[in-house]
Order: structure tokens, then sequence, then C-alpha cells
């Protein structure tokens, strides 16, 4: 018993020490411990807590600077309940959104609302069909994700001032909307041209985990070559000159 007196006093005082840092844990030393998991990417002038806190710079692998960061975490995380609240703001994206995670692999993303300007050097992955042009205006009331797949989501996107930059000249497209729901991981998505610009259409896509469909009708209303060159590649064109398109993957829907 003495020596349990001896102790716990000081046992008392390491686990209030441990307690007191986890309260106010500095956010650049969390950053130290999770840069590996960041895999390139950058987090500079970082200060705040790791609770509330904020990174002057975010930069991805390439060193392209993606904007300011700023985050709210529940301190629920120590007991395993994880809320977060993320805000971005740069030159070429914004994002805001709350963020609970449900499982290991599962979170549910709520009131996201993005901007993304088009045309950035980090984007080179969008180049497969041409580099897009334009600003995407994102709103997603819910998005429930699994190992980063949709299974359940409503959302809405817009693509303004929309073109492609390709091997023959920039294609201008005009403005598209694309509303999207997701449920138990199967995803529809219905687009249509906003404006009278030189291509009009509407359309839809379709798919899951296996395999995808993309429905669409398309009508060029302006005399550029390229343009026509690149939809006659996505479809059949009636005798009017209007687009068919009707192209899918994996296993057929």
């Amino acid at each position: 018993m003495t020596y349990l007196r001896k102790i716990l006093p000081g046992f008392g005082v390491v686990l209030l020490a441990v307690a007191v840092l986890l309260w106010f844990f500095p956010a650049r030393w969390a950053v130290a411990l999770i840069a590996p998991q960041l895999h390139g990417m950058q987090l500079r002038q970082v200060s705040g807590s790791v609770w509330q806190g904020q990174a002057g710079q975010w930069r991805d692998r390439n060193g392209h600077d993606l904007g300011h960061v700023q985050w709210q975490l529940s301190r629920r995380a120590l007991w395993g309940d994880v809320r977060l609240q993320l805000d971005i703001e740069g030159p070429q994206l914004d994002f805001s959104g709350s963020m609970r995670r449900v499982s290991s692999d599962t979170y549910d993303w709520r009131n996201v609302q993005a901007r993304v300007v088009l045309g950035a050097a980090w984007q080179g992955w969008l180049a497969t069909i041409g580099q897009p042009r334009g600003e995407i205006h994102l709103s997603v009331d819910r998005a429930l994700l699994q190992s980063g797949w949709p299974m359940d989501l409503q959302g809405t996107a817009r693509w303004r001032n929309a073109s492609i930059q390709g091997a023959g000249g920039e294609m201008v497209l005009g403005s598209w909307q694309v509303q999207a729901q997701a449920r138990d991981g199967w995803i529809k998505a219905q687009f249509h041209n906003e404006d009278d610009g030189p291509l009009r259409g509407n359309g839809q896509m379709q798919g899951n985990l296996l395999g995808w469909r993309l429905q669409a009708t398309l009508q060029p209303h302006d005399p550029d070559r390229a343009l026509r060159q690149w939809l006659h590649r996505w479809g059949t064109i009636d005798a009017g000159g209007t687009v068919h398109v009707d192209r899918r993957g994996g296993l057929a829907l």
C-alpha cells in the first residue's frame, strides 16, 4: 500500500500531462506524424492545434500550390467518433464540407461545395480526352463513400464556359449541368446543356463497380470542324448531323 501511495500521484500527473497534450496537441506535430501518408503532398505554414488548425500552403507532390487549408476536428475522435469540417481556398480550388467516419473504409460527407478551375498543371490526368477548360461548380448534399466509391449520393455539378483544348485547337462546348444520384453503389447521372452554345444535347450515364454505360444525343450548332471531328469519335451521326452516343465498359448494363 505504501508503494502504491507513492506511485499513484506520479501516475496521475503523467495521465494529466498526456490528457493536456492530447487536448492541445499542436497541428505541426500531427502533420509531421502523418507525413508518410500524404503521398508526397505537403502542408506548410501549419499553425493551431490538431483540433482546430490551418496550413498556409497545401502543395501537391509536384510542388503546385493548391491553396490555404483550415480544419476543425471534433475531440470525439479520441473515442473513435471522427467528425471533420474542412475548408480549402486556392487559386484553382475552393472546397468546403463536413465529414463523419462511419467505419475504417466508409466516410459520410455532407454539405459539400466546391469550385475547380480546369486547366491547372496538377490536373494532367484529365488530358486523356484533351485538356478541359472552364470552371466546375459542385454542390453535394450527401456522399457516402466506401473505399472511395459512392454508395449513396445526391449532388449537382455545373461546367461553366466549358471547352476542350485538343490537337486541333480549342473546342468550345458552352455550359453544362449534371445531376447525379447513387443508391447502394449504383450511380445514375443526367446531363444537358444550359445555354444556347455551340453544342446542345442531353444524356445519361449509369454504372457500378462492375460496369458503366453512357448514352447521349449531341447536336453541334457551330461550323467548328475540330469540334465535329471530336464528336464523331464518340458515336454515330444521323442525316441531320446529330451525334448519337452509346458506349459502355465492363460488364454489359
